[in-house]
Order: structure tokens, then C-alpha cells, then sequence
């Protein structure tokens, strides 16, 4: 690929987004989580969930800031780096954009507030509406950024008038073919992250013997929700192969490597894809595999790179390397699981100091397959920024090259000073573990029921 303002843009871009999407991948699983704790606690009184819930949601909110940090330069990159692909497609991309604000972002953020700061202020009831309503939000916000990503996938309900695109119809818009699958593709990514974040920081605390009470409960309700999550996965990343083949066969010959259009193709475990030569080096395969994950038929045809020109195709190893980072940990966090399920029947699940090595190790692990799966499907989308009608070249400013290599550089030093301080205070807070209770000597249930401030507050305001 030739250097210039365009592969310029899309690397910065493409890493901006990248390091953004770190946070809403945790804080979607988490919100959901905090959801799950703090209604256990309204339940059943148990101060436990109580001290799980306020030591996630400070978490929660360290990293809701960097979310918010992070993302508002993404829309200003799209006016100022691909400004030709928003004057085409502004009205319907944009509109989902504004969607996703007044819908969800301001609901998650209005009732932040309350989360964070109403433990003292407002009953438990009405504090646990202002959480699900957190939740809903950010479940609402994944939504609208995957359908608008979606549509770009998958464009549908629009016409052209006048060289713009005008929506014709903004549930086909919302809901384009591909839009749902990914949707809860992402949603399922963001919980099994989360779940493995939460082991990771809950077999720390084990092996330091800390906090064993908060330990053990998110330890094993993490390895218990990713046994059932992970196979979910696997599902949803079926079916979203499947949209793949059908809208998009392009991509899926880069994520298989296949050069010839072929019936019964090959699944290729591993090999050095050469997009100069248009082979493949050092194959390691499994015969007709590939055809039968992608097509569900053995003899199914998948379409060859080398139908078309190689202008036109993806970037073929970054499509074959990152799927493959992304699914090798999908099965690892399934493996994980299962060895916590064995444990758990032997009853050593909070004994064993080598799988909680094991899980503090697999802890990040998550953000990486949800980038490689990003990678996937951003690079396997080119040369298109709206799949078969704007390509990327034509949808990319004219700026002068050494502007965007500046804004870059500024880009990296500026997020990773940035991304330094939010490690140092996760750290920080993953250190200190949960607040000891004021009343953690009272009756829960009493607390709930008769005073329900006083269990927050030593004043019992």
C-alpha cells in the first residue's frame, strides 16, 4: 500500500477507535454485572453484593470517563479526515449518530449521577432504577454505534438524490441485515471480557488473600457466567459468519486465505498468507471445513480473492491473523471455564494458586479478541467505507499528508499519557479492593427494611 493522507487517516482512525473501544467493552459487561449484584443484594440482604456492587461501580465510572474522553474526537475525525464520505452519506450516518446520543448516551449519563452519588440521598429501590437505567443505557449507546457501523456493512433503506443519500425507511436503516447479529456478537464480547476482568481482579485478590469474602463471590460467579457465555459465542460468531458469506464474501475469502473460488474449501489452521505471490505458505489445513462453517454445506463455494482485481480486495493478512487472535481466545476463555468448573466440583476452586495465575494471566485477554474482531471487520470491509457504493479513497479528505501524520503522532503521546493515568488509578483501586461497610455488623435485612440509609452512612443521614 502506497503512504499517503488517506492510509494516514484510516490508521488514525482506526487506532483512536481502537483505543476507544477498550471502555465500552468493560463498561457494557460491567454495567450489566452491577445490575445483576445489586438486585442479589435488594434480594436478599446479603452485605456482600452490596460491597461488590460499590467497589465495581467505582470502576464503572473511572472507566465510563475514559469513554466519554476518547469518543468525542471520533466524530470530529470523520468530519475532518472523510468529510466527502459524511457530505454523501451525513444524513442517514449521522442521524444514527445523534440517535445513539439523545437516546442512550444522555440516559446513561443522567442517571450516572444518581448511581455514583445517590447511595446516601435515594432509597435502594430508587437507586437500583437508576443502575438498570445505566444499563439500559449503554446497552441502547452499543446499539446505535453497531447499527450505524452495520449499515455501513450492509447498506440498506436509503436512495440516492442528488449525489446524497436520503433514508427512505429508518427501520431497514436501524435494523439492516447485519445490524442485530453483530449487535449481540459485541454484547456477548463485552460480557465474557468483563467476566474475565472480574476473575483476573478476583483471583489477585485470592493469591494476595485479601478481601476473600468479595474474592470468592465475583471468582465464581464470573467463571460460572463465562461457562455459559463462551458457548453463546461461539453461536452468535456462527451467525454472524454466516451474514458474513452472504453480504460480504470478499471478507470471508481474506479470513479463510482462499485465493481460488472452490467447492469444499479447505478451514486453514495456519500459514503465511503472500498477497504478492497470491499463495499460501506453510498451510496447515483441515479439508473442507472452511466451506461447511461458512456455508454449512461441505461442498459449499466460497468466492477466491482472486476474483477479483487486487485493488479490490482486503488486506489479507490482517483479516486472516486477527481472526484467528480473536477466535484462539474465545476457545481459550472456554477452556478456562471448564477447568473452573472441574475445580469447582473437586472443590478447589479457590485453592488453586496455579488457575488463578492462570486467570489473573487471561484477565486482559478479552480487549484483545474484541479488537482483532474489530480489525476483521474494518479491514476485511476494505476498499469500501459503504460496502460496494463509497470506497475509502473517495471517501477521505483532501488534506496535506504532514497534518495528519502530525495529528497521529499527537494522537499516540497524548492517549498513552492519557491511558497511563487510568492504569494507575484502576491499579490503584484494584489495591485498595472493596470500602468496609460502616454497619457491616447489622442486620441487613433490618438495614433494607427500616433504615435504609444508615446502612450507607455512619451518620444515618
Amino acid at each position: 500500500m502506497t503512504i499517503d493522507a488517506t492510509l494516514l487517516s484510516r490508521i488514525q482512525f482506526g487506532f483512536t477507535v481502537g483505543f476507544h473501544i477498550l471502555f465500552p467493552t468493560l463498561n457494557i459487561g460491567l454495567a450489566i454485572f452491577l445490575s445483576i449484584m445489586e438486585g442479589l443484594w435488594l434480594k436478599t440482604a446479603n452485605p456482600v453484593y452490596m460491597k461488590i456492587t460499590r467497589f465495581w461501580t467505582k470502576i464503572f465510572a473511572l472507566t465510563f470517563g475514559m469513554g466519554v474522553v476518547s469518543g468525542i474526537v471520533l466524530a470530529y475525525e470523520l468530519g475532518t479526515n472523510f468529510g466527502p464520505f459524511i457530505h454523501i452519506a451525513g444524513s442517514v450516518i449521522g442521524a444514527l449518530f445523534v440517535y445513539e446520543v439523545l437516546a442512550a448516551f444522555f440516559l446513561e449519563a443522567g442517571f450516572l449521577g444518581v448511581m455514583l452519588f445517590g447511595w446516601e440521598r435515594v432509597g435502594p429501590k430508587m437507586h437500583y432504577s437508576a443502575t438498570l437505567l445505566v444499563t439500559l443505557g449503554t446497552i441502547i449507546s452499543a446499539l446505535g454505534i453497531l447499527s450505524a457501523n452495520s449499515w455501513m456493512q450492509t447498506p440498506t433503506g436509503f436512495h440516492i438524490e442528488a449525489g446524497r443519500y436520503v433514508a427512505d425507511d429508518w427501520w431497514a436503516i436501524i435494523f439492516n441485515p447485519t445490524a442485530v447479529t453483530r449487535f449481540l456478537h459485541m454484547l456477548m464480547a463485552s460480557m465474557l471480557t468483563t467476566c474475565f476482568v472480574l476473575a483476573g481482579v478476583s483471583a489477585w485478590h485470592l493469591l494476595k488473600k485479601k478481601y476473600l469474602d468479595v474474592a470468592k463471590t465475583c471468582f465464581s460467579f464470573a467463571l460460572g457466567a463465562a461457562l455459559i457465555l463462551a458457548p453463546m459465542q461461539v453461536v452468535l460468531g456462527d451467525m454472524v459468519g454466516l451474514k458474513i458469506h452472504e453480504y460480504q464474501p470478499l471478507k470471508t475469502a481474506a479470513i479463510e486465505a482462499n485465493w481460488e473460488t472452490q467447492r469444499g474449501a479447505p478451514l486453514i489452521l495456519f500459514a503465511i498468507p503472500d498477497s504478492k505471490q497470491e499463495t499460501n505458505h506453510y498451510v496447515v489445513s483441515i479439508p473442507k471445513l472452511a466451506s461447511f462453517i461458512n456455508t454449512h454445506e461441505w461442498d459449499g463455494e466460497l468466492l477466491g480473492l482472486k476474483s477479483v482485481a487486487p485493488k479490490d480486495r482486503p488486506v489479507v493478512g490482517a483479516v486472516f491473523w486477527m481472526f484467528r487472535v480473536m477466535v484462539g481466545i474465545g476457545f481459550l476463555f472456554m477452556l478456562v471455564a471448564l477447568i473452573g468448573l472441574w475445580l469447582r466440583f473437586r472443590g478447589r476452586l479457590y485453592d488453586s494458586r496455579s488457575f488463578q495465575r492462570l486467570c489473573v494471566i487471561t484477565g486482559p485477554l478479552g480487549f484483545l479478541s474484541t479488537i482483532g474482531g474489530w480489525i476483521v471487520a474494518e479491514s476485511g470491509r476494505q476498499p469500501w467505507i459503504v460496502y460496494g457504493l463509497i470506497s475509502t479513497r473517495h471517501g477521505a479528505s483532501v488534506v496535506p499528508m504532514h497534518q495528519v501524520a502530525i495529528s497521529l503522532a499527537l494522537f499516540i503521546i497524548v492517549y498513552g499519557f492519557i491511558f497511563s493515568f487510568y492504569l494507575y488509578y484502576l491499579f490503584k483501586l484494584i489495591r485498595k479492593g472493596p470500602d468496609a461497610l460502616p454497619q457491616e455488623t447489622e442486620s441487613a435485612t433490618d438495614v433494607i427494611t427500616e433504615t435504609p440509609f444508615k446502612y450507607m452512612s455512619p451518620e444515618g443521614k
